[in-house]
């Protein structure tokens, strides 16, 4: 991980667009919890419950040509909370703070938990064998 980024790739063996991988797992529980399907900048990604606001695992298409395209090449990142509501909340307490209050997703303890948790979501995903 480099500054506060984490991401790892993987590749199912048929193609899914989005909302179809999110039916394939939603129902399995994985290490930081159950996958959600959730809006988030004119789209809609996988995610997981967020360990704070400025970090949780995500499963977004390599390919992010748009939903409801196929494909087969998928990224597990963390990044900060999906949502409207959570963006908002992040892009202002960044400008009142002058930048201080987004530094919690370069390091630290739940940082270091939410990197953990990519490695152990990528896991989990491939022994499911899509």
């Amino acid at each position: 991980m480099a500054f506060g980024i984490k991401f790892k790739k993987f590749v199912t063996k048929k193609e899914y667009t989005p909302e179809e991988l999110y039916e394939a797992i939603k129902d399995h529980e994985f290490t930081p919890g159950k996958p959600m399907w959730v809006s988030h900048m004119m789209t809609h990604i996988i995610c997981f419950p967020e360990v704070d606001r400025q970090n949780q695992v995500q499963i977004l298409p390599a390919f992010m040509a748009g939903n409801g395209k196929r494909g087969t090449k998928w990224n597990i990142q963390k990044a900060e909370a999906a949502g409207a509501e959570n963006v908002a909340k992040n892009v202002a307490l960044g400008i009142v703070s002058n930048g201080w209050a987004n530094l919690g997703s370069l390091g630290g303890k739940n940082s270091k938990l939410c990197e953990q948790q990519v490695e152990a979501v990528l896991k989990e995903i491939q022994e499911m064998d899509l």
